[in-house]
């Protein structure tokens, strides 16, 4: 089958490792919800939104570094075809790993320490399941098909198979990476905001 040839599967495994970056995500900011720590940093005159930037921000290199040993990995071991779209796909991972991280982000935002890590792990079956990354979704019926389309994974992993192996028009997966992200980072901004005050009462 097409999604198990390497130049393929690549992109899956590394839309996978994602899921792990989003469930380590949740669990920081939920645990440093529960301590002492955010309690000191919110004396400062940040805002929400500076402190969402800051996790997000210092978390895209982790998810570069994982994005580049994938690739790696699959030149030297099982002979993915080295070329320039290599580079172009690590450069388009950069919106994704970032509505990863936003997916953790959420997470951490609305559960607490002791939810974050099962709450993490559904998410991780939701990703796997819908996007297509073990299977075709074409190989399902149309009411699971609409349901992965409407999700924005299946389109994550599309854009990056493409881009990797020159298939088409990228404009809708990306556009529709980057509203997702955009959502999910404004609604997590309020949250944080929201616990922010109730965390501390």
């Amino acid at each position: 089958a097409l999604e198990y040839k390497i130049n393929y599967f690549t992109p899956s495994i590394i839309l996978f490792s994602y899921s792990f970056l989003s469930l380590f995500v949740a669990q920081l900011i939920s645990e440093d919800r529960s301590t002492l720590l955010l309690t000191r940093l919110f004396i400062s005159p940040m805002k929400s939104i500076n402190y969402i930037l800051g996790y997000t921000l210092a978390l895209i290199p982790l998810a570069l570094i994982q994005s580049i040993i994938f690739f790696t990995v699959g030149i030297l071991f099982f002979s993915l075809p080295l070329s320039i779209n290599i580079l172009y796909s690590i450069l388009i991972l950069i919106p994704v790993s970032i509505l990863f991280i936003a997916v953790g982000i959420l997470i951490g935002c609305i559960s607490k320490s002791t939810q974050a890590s099962a709450i993490g792990s559904l998410m991780m079956q939701v990703i796997a399941f819908t996007s297509g990354m073990w299977f075709s979704i074409d190989m399902v019926g149309n009411i699971y098909k609409i349901i992965c389309k409407v999700l924005p994974f299946s389109h994550a992993l599309d854009l990056i198979r493409n881009v990797l192996n020159n298939n088409g028009n990228i404009f809708i997966q990306l556009l529709v990476v980057l509203v997702y992200t955009i959502i999910i980072f404004l609604l997590a901004t309020y949250i944080f905001n929201k616990k922010k005050i109730s965390d501390n009462k």
